[in-house]
């Protein structure tokens, strides 16, 4: 990624390694560690490459082994 303006604010969007994140998918709960990602200097919005999106899809749908998995704790209020 390169710096452009935010589609949201107009701020700057600047490229960061994200230490750990966690994605929603259709089919369930993907965390990915190390990730590119742009972020909005001012609303903080994230932009994410197609290649990291290809990948929440392929852990989410079973095309790639996870690295590990992990359990996580689901409450309600």
């Amino acid at each position: 990624m390169s710096e452009h303006s935010c589609e949201y604010c107009d701020g700057i969007v600047r490229d960061r390694i994200l230490p750990r994140h966690g994605f929603n998918h259709a089919v369930g709960f993907v965390i990915l560690e190390n990730i590119p990602v742009g972020v909005c200097d001012q609303c903080g919005n994230h932009y994410y490459d197609a290649v990291v999106l290809k990948r929440v899809h392929e852990l989410a749908t079973g095309q790639r082994s996870p690295a590990r998995t992990e359990v996580v704790p689901v409450g309600s209020i």
